[in-house]
C-alpha cells in the first residue's frame, strides 16, 4: 500500500530557522539581508524555505519565488529574476509600474510586460547598458521594499546562468536602506571544484549582509519524527533502523522509503539510489509513466499545452495521467499551468533511464511542437528553449538558425556570457550544415561599424559569426576567449582581400589585449590603420581612427596625437555616426588641454557634454563628463571639476550607469583630496566601492584610498590598498594615469620605512620605461615624492652613495615635463626646491615661491609641506620670527588635514629650533625609558646613523651639547654603544617610521 510521503510536521532545523528569522528581523528594520541555503540534493532546502515563507507572509511580508531553469544543459538567462518580477507584477500591478517609471524600456528586458526597449536604449553601448540594467533592477527592488518587507527567493542557484549570478551579486552589494531579504538555495554536492557557482559564493561570503547556511542531514531522532508524521504513528525500531540506514538522514530519501510497506509489498527495494527514485515512477499506470518521461526531457518545468502537443494524448487522457503522477508525489503543479518533478533527483533518474534515441526523438518533438505553436511558452523563453530542443535533437540544419536567434535574444537582454556560449555552439554546428543553407543565414556583429555583406560567401559568413563571438567575449569579460577568436579570424583573413574586416578585428584585438594588461594595444591599432591605406573612407575607418585618438589621449598625448584626433573628427563627420563624432571630439578636447590649449579644449568638451545631456546619448555620457571632470582637475581647477562631478552624478543616477558613477566618484575624490576635504574623500571612495562593477574601477578606488592613507601616515593600510590595486592597474602597458600614482605611493612607503634605495629603484624604472606623462597631475606628484625621498634621506649612510646621480635623474625627468598651467608650474618649483634641499643649497626664497604657488591654488597639502620647508630654511638663515609664523601656519594646515607625517615633521622642526607650536606641538612619545623630548630627538638621529656633528647641524645646537645628550641616553637605556642604543630604540618603539626616514 502507498502512504502519504510528505510529513505534515516540519522536523528539526532549529538553527537554520533561527538564522532566517534573524535575517528577516534585520531586513524588516531597514537593513537588507541575504541568506544562502546550501545542502545536498534531497536534504530539505525547499521545505525549509517554504515553511519560512509561510512565517514571513504571516508577519506581513510580501514574498515571491523564482527558480533557475535548466533547459537541457543550458541555464536560461535571467530566468529567476524574470520570474520574481512577474510575481511582483501580478501582486503589485500599478505600484510596480510606477516604481519602474522612466526605465520601462530597459527593465522590459527582464519583465516584458513593461513594454519594449526604446530606440535610445538600443543605440547605447552594450557594456554600459548591461551595467544600467543591473543598476535599475536594484533601484526597482529598493523602491518596492521601502514601505513593506520584501522576501525574494531564488531556487536552484546551481543551475543559474552567469548573467543571473552577476546581477544577483550586484544587487546584494548595492541595495541599502530598504526592507529586502534575498534567500537562495543551491545543491552543495553539485558544486565541484570548477563549478562556476563556487567563486560566486566565495565573493558573497565577503559581504557582511550575507549569511550562508549549510543544511545537515537529519539525525536518527529527527528521522523518527519525520516518519511519525508521515505514517501517523511511531515507526517500529526495526523500520526506523532500516529507513535511517538506507536514507542516511536525507529527508527526501526518508519520504521515498516511507512509501514502501514494511513487508516490502511493492517488491524488494534496491540499494541503488537510482532504483529507489524510479520505484515510485514504475508504480504509475503506463500512460502516466509515458507522460513523466516526456516531462523529464522538457526541462525544469513544462507547460500543459506544450506537453499535450508532444505527448499526443487527448486532453482527458493527459489530465488523468498527470493527476496520477501528482497524487503519487512524482510531479507537482506549478504556476501558469506548468508541471515539474517534485524533486529534481527523480527527474534526473527518469532522464538517465531514457535511451539516447528516445532523448533525441523527444527533443525533436518538443522543437516541432514549439516551432508550430510558439505561444505555448513565455515569449522570453522561446528562442532559448527552441535552440536547446533542436540542438539535442541532433539536427544541425534546424539547430543552427535557432541557436543564432537565441544568441541574438541573449545579447538583447545583455546576457553576454550566455550569448557567447550559444555562439560557440553555433560555430561547432557550422560545418555540419550544408553550405547553401549557411549562406541564407544573416549572422555577425550588428554594431561597432562591422562591415556585413548582404550575400556573404563561405568565408565571410563564418567571419561574421567570429565577429559576433569577439564582441560577446569582450562584453562578457572573457577577454582571453575574445583574443583567441579574433586571432582565429585574422588567420583566416591572411591572404584574403578583406581589409575592412581585418582592420575591425585588429581594433578589437587591441582593446582586448589592453584589458588583459598584455601591452598597450598600439601594435594592433597600427596594423588596423595599415589595412585601411588606399581604400575609400568607411565606418570602419571612423572606428579605427576614433579608437586611435582615444588611445593617444591616454598613452601618447602631444601635438602628433592631436593630428590623429583631428583626422578622427573629420572622418566621423563624413562616414561615422553621431556617437563616433562625439567621442572623437572628446579625444581632441583632451589632447588640446594637454598641449596647453585649455580654453579651446575645455570649451569643446563642455559642448559635447551639453549635447550628450540634450540628446540623452548615454553611451557617450560614459566618457563626456568623466573626461571633462578629469581634465579640469588635472590643470588645477578643482572647484570646477567638483561642479561637473555633481552634475554628472545626477545624470549617472538618472541613466542608471553604476560603473560610470563609480568613475565619477573616483574623480570627485581626486578633487576633494586636492582641496583638503579628506573626510569627503573617504565617503566618495566608500560609495564608489559599493557600486563599482569592473576590476578596473575597483582598482582605481583602491588607488585613491592608498593615496589618502599615505598622506595620513597609515602606511599599513596604504600597502593593503596598493596590493588590492596591483593586478588591475600595474600591468604591462598600463597608462601613466594609473601606473604613476601607484608608483608614487610605493615611493612614499619605501622612503617612510627607510628604504631609500628601493624608492630610487622605483623611480628609475619609471624613467626607464619612459611612459608618456599624460595629464601632469598624474606624473608631477610622483616626481615630487622621488625628490622628497632624496631630501629627507640626507645623512642616512646607505643613501649617500649615488645621491648625486639620483638627484640628477629626478631633475632631468622633471625638466622634460610640461608646465602649461599654474599647478604644473607649482609642482616644478616644489620639485626643484626639494632637490636643492637634498644638495644642501635650498634657500628661503626657493620655498617662499613654492608657498605662493600652492596658496593661490587652494592646495593645502602641498602648501603645508612647502610652509614647513620654508620655516626650516628661514630658521637656518636666522629668521626665527618668520620661521615660527610659517611653521605655525603649516602646522595648522597639517592638523586640519589629519596629515600625520606632516604634523610630525613640523613638531620635529619646532623641537630642533625651539620654536613654539602651542599645546598641539609634538605629541607625547611612546612608552619606554624616561627620555626628555630633546633626548628623543637626538636618539632618533642616532638611530638614523647621524654623526654628532650632523645632529648638531640639524638640531641647531653645539656638538658638545650633542655629546652630553648621547651620554645621558646611553645611561638611561643601560647600553654601551650608539649601535645598541639605536637597536633598542627600534625594538621598544621609541623611534617611529617617520623618524627613521628623516
Amino acid at each position: 500500500m502507498r502512504t502519504r510521503t510528505v510529513s505534515p510536521v516540519f522536523v528539526g532545523r532549529v538553527a537554520p530557522r533561527a538564522a532566517l528569522a534573524e535575517a528577516l528581523g534585520l531586513a524588516a528594520g531597514g537593513a537588507p539581508q541575504a541568506v544562502l541555503v546550501g545542502g545536498e540534493a534531497g536534504v530539505g532546502k525547499t521545505r525549509l524555505v517554504e515553511e519560512f515563507l509561510l512565517t514571513a507572509a504571516a508577519g506581513g511580508a510580501l514574498t515571491a519565488v523564482g527558480a533557475c531553469v535548466e533547459v537541457g544543459a543550458d541555464g536560461l538567462p535571467f530566468a529567476p529574476v524574470s520570474g520574481l518580477l512577474r510575481v511582483l507584477h501580478r501582486e503589485l500591478g500599478q505600484e510596480l509600474t510606477a516604481a519602474a517609471a522612466g526605465f520601462e524600456g530597459e527593465l522590459s528586458r527582464l519583465l516584458p510586460e513593461l513594454g519594449a526597449p526604446d530606440a535610445r536604449e538600443r543605440s547605447a553601448r552594450d557594456e554600459e547598458m548591461r551595467g544600467r540594467l543591473f543598476e535599475l533592477t536594484a533601484r526597482l527592488l529598493e523602491r518596492l521594499a521601502q514601505e513593506r518587507t520584501l522576501v525574494l527567493v531564488i531556487e536552484d542557484l546551481h543551475w543559474s546562468d552567469r548573467s543571473t549570478r552577476e546581477l544577483l551579486g550586484y544587487v546584494l552589494r548595492v541595495v541599502r536602506d530598504c526592507r529586502l531579504l534575498m534567500v537562495t538555495t543551491y545543491r552543495s554536492d553539485d558544486i565541484h571544484r570548477r563549478h562556476p557557482l563556487r567563486p560566486f559564493l566565495a565573493e558573497l561570503d565577503r559581504l557582511r549582509t550575507v549569511v550562508r547556511i549549510e543544511l545537515p542531514r537529519l539525525t536518527r531522532d529527527e528521522v523518527c519524527a519525520q516518519l511519525t508524521g508521515i505514517l501517523g504513528q511511531t515507526p517500529s525500531d526495526e523500520r526506523l533502523a532500516q529507513v535511517y540506514r538506507r536514507s542516511d538522514g536525507n529527508a527526501f530519501f526518508v519520504e521515498e522509503l516511507a512509501s514502501i510497506t514494511g513487508d516490502g509489498g511493492q517488491g524488494t527495494l534496491s540499494e541503488s539510489v537510482r532504483d529507489l527514485l524510479l520505484l515510485r515512477v514504475e508504480a504509475l499506470p503506463e500512460t502516466a509513466q509515458r507522460v513523466v518521461r516526456v516531462v523529464a526531457q522538457g526541462g525544469s518545468r513544462v507547460e500543459f499545452g506544450l506537453l499535450r502537443a508532444v505527448v499526443g494524448l487527448s486532453e482527458e487522457e493527459q489530465f488523468e495521467a498527470l493527476r496520477a503522477a501528482v497524487e503519487a508525489g512524482v510531479l507537482r503543479v506549478g504556476e501558469d499551468d506548468t508541471y515539474r518533478f517534485r524533486h529534481a533527483l527523480t527527474r534526473e533518474a527518469v532522464d538517465d533511464d531514457l535511451l539516447p534515441g528516445e532523448r533525441s526523438r523527444l527533443s525533436r518533438r518538443y522543437a516541432e511542437a514549439l516551432q508550430a505553436a510558439p505561444e505555448l511558452v513565455p515569449a522570453d523563453q522561446r528562442a532559448t528553449r527552441l535552440a536547446s530542443y533542436w540542438y539535442h535533437a541532433h539536427e544541425p540544419s534546424r539547430a543552427l538558425p535557432a541557436v543564432l536567434d537565441a544568441a541574438g535574444e541573449a545579447r538583447c537582454r545583455h546576457a553576454y556570457a550566455e550569448q557567447l556560449q550559444l555562439l560557440e555552439r553555433a560555430a561547432a554546428l557550422w560545418d555540419d550544415v550544408p553550405a547553401e543553407e549557411r549562406r541564407r543565414l544573416r549572422v555577425g556583429a550588428q554594431t561597432e561599424s562591422y562591415p556585413i555583406c548582404a550575400c556573404p560567401d563561405e568565408l565571410l559568413g563564418f567571419l561574421d559569426l567570429l565577429a559576433e563571438m569577439t564582441l560577446a567575449a569582450r562584453l562578457a569579460g572573457e577577454q582571453e576567449r575574445g583574443v583567441s577568436v579574433a586571432r582565429r579570424a585574422l588567420r583566416l583573413l591572411e591572404g584574403e582581400r578583406h581589409p575592412l574586416r581585418a582592420a575591425w578585428f585588429w581594433t578589437q584585438l587591441s582593446r582586448l589585449l589592453r584589458q588583459l594588461g598584455r601591452g598597450d594595444g598600439w601594435p594592433e591599432l597600427a596594423r588596423a590603420e595599415e589595412q585601411l591605406e588606399g581604400f575609400p573612407d568607411s565606418p570602419v575607418h571612423a572606428l579605427v581612427l576614433t579608437e586611435a585618438a582615444g588611445w593617444r589621449v591616454i598613452f601618447a598625448p602631444g601635438p602628433g596625437s592631436l593630428a590623429t584626433a583631428e583626422r578622427a573628427v573629420r572622418l566621423a563627420r563624413t562616414v561615422g555616426g553621431p556617437d563616433a563624432l562625439l567621442n572623437a571630439l572628446i579625444s581632441r578636447g583632451g589632447l588640446l588641454v594637454d598641449v596647453g590649449e585649455a580654453e579651446r579644449g575645455l570649451a569643446e568638451m563642455r559642448e559635447v557634454a551639453d549635447r550628450v545631456v540634450r540628446e540623452e546619448r548615454v553611451a557617450v555620457f560614459t566618457r563626456s563628463h568623466v573626461n571633462l571632470q578629469s581634465q579640469l582637475e588635472g590643470i588645477g581647477r578643482s572647484e570646477a571639476a567638483l561642479a561637473v562631478a555633481d552634475e554628472a552624478l545626477a545624470l549617472a543616477h538618472r541613466y542608471g550607469v553604476a560603473d560610470t558613477r563609480a568613475w565619477i566618484l573616483g574623480n570627485r575624490a581626486d578633487s576633494l583630496f586636492s582641496l583638503g576635504r579628506w573626510a569627503e574623500v573617504e565617503s566618495a571612495c566608500a560609495e564608489a566601492s559599493r557600486i563599482a562593477q569592473t576590476p578596473v574601477s575597483r582598482g582605481l578606488i583602491a588607488q585613491r584610498r592608498a593615496r589618502l592613507a599615505v598622506a595620513r601616515g597609515q602606511f599599513a593600510e596604504a600597502a593593503r590598498q596598493l596590493a588590492l590595486q596591483r593586478g588591475h592597474e600595474e600591468q604591462e602597458g598600463a597608462a601613466a594615469q594609473t601606473a604613476h600614482p601607484a608608483v608614487e605611493h610605493r615611493v612614499v612607503l619605501a622612503a617612510a620605512e627607510g628604504r631609500v634605495l628601493d624608492a630610487r629603484a622605483l623611480f628609475a624604472e619609471v624613467v626607464r620605461i619612459n611612459r608618456p606623462t599624460g595629464t601632469g597631475c598624474y606624473t608631477w606628484p610622483l616626481v615630487w615624492q622621488a625628490a622628497r625621498a632624496e631630501s629627507e634621506s640626507v645623512g642616512v649612510p646607505a643613501a649617500e652613495p649615488g645621491r648625486a646621480a639620483a638627484v640628477a635623474l629626478v631633475r632631468r625627468y622633471a625638466d622634460s615635463l610640461a608646465r602649461h598651467y599654474p599647478v604644473w608650474i607649482g609642482y616644478g618649483l616644489l620639485v626643484e626646491a626639494e632637490l636643492r634641499r637634498a644638495e644642501g643649497r635650498s634657500t628661503a626664497a626657493d620655498w617662499a615661491a613654492v608657498v605662493d604657488a600652492f596658496a593661490a591654488l587652494s592646495r593645502p597639502y602641498e602648501e603645508g609641506w612647502s610652509r614647513t620647508r620654508w620655516a626650516e630654511a628661514l630658521l637656518a638663515e636666522g629668521e626665527r620670527e618668520r620661521a615660527a609664523a610659517a611653521l605655525a601656519e603649516a602646522h595648522g594646515l597639517a592638523v586640519g588635514l589629519g596629515a600625520a607625517p606632516l604634523v610630525a615633521e613640523g613638531a620635529r622642526l619646532a623641537a630642533r629650533g625651539r620654536l613654539p607650536l602651542g599645546e598641539s606641538a609634538a605629541p607625547a612619545g611612546p612608552g619606554g625609558p624616561a627620555l626628555t623630548p630633546r633626548e628623543r630627538d637626538v636618539l632618533a638621529l642616532v638611530a638614523a646613523g647621524r654623526s654628532n656633528r650632523r645632529i648638531a647641524e640639524e638640531l641647531f645646537i653645539s656638538p658638545k651639547t650633542v655629546s652630553v645628550h648621547v651620554s645621558n641616553i646611553l645611561a638611561k637605556l643601560e647600553v654601551a654603544s650608539r649601535g645598541e642604543a639605536a637597536a633598542l630604540a627600534h625594538r621598544l618603539g621609541l623611534v617611529g617610521a617617520s623618524q627613521r626616514a628623516s
